[in-house]
């Protein structure tokens, strides 16, 4: 079984100013690697806007709304390291994110990627291997996506 999240799919010791900002670099990567088109990438801020996707435990999985499947070509995930955090919730109510996962799945796929990344990231220890994560090897070898 190989896995969806490929180790030059991972990137480490991002900065974001803003959660916009980091869900567009997460589309751009999905972009990048071939899984979506462009309009996908709108489709991950307005999905955002209809539920956050914020998940608890410093995680946020970005990902494009069900009327955006059509511009999904393969199942594909980024892991992405923001070790000083990004918010994603308000000031008042602040919701800090350091690993970002955005996600793009065929059919069912996608649900299940979803399923499979909050499994793993409900153990905040594992949280914390992602976090503190200095090489990409060390991501690959613990969380692996299928």
């Amino acid at each position: 079984m190989t896995s969806v999240l490929v180790k030059e799919m991972i990137i480490l010791e991002q900065q974001f100013e803003t959660k916009e900002e980091s869900i567009r670099f997460c589309g751009q990567k999905l972009v990048e690697a071939g899984c979506v088109e462009e309009d996908y990438i709108e489709a991950m801020i307005e999905r955002d806007k209809m539920l956050s996707v914020y998940m608890g435990n410093f995680i946020a999985i970005p990902h494009g709304t069900d009327e955006a499947k059509k511009y999904v070509k393969n199942s594909g995930v980024c892991m992405v390291q923001v070790p000083e955090g990004v918010n994603f919730g308000t000031e008042e109510e602040p919701k800090i994110v350091t690993i970002l996962f955005g996600i793009a799945g065929v059919g069912e796929e996608h649900l299940q990627l979803v399923q499979q990344i909050a499994l793993y990231c409900s153990d905040i220890d594992n949280v914390a291997v992602l976090a503190d994560a200095l090489k990409k090897e060390e991501i690959t070898e613990k969380l692996v996506l299928a």
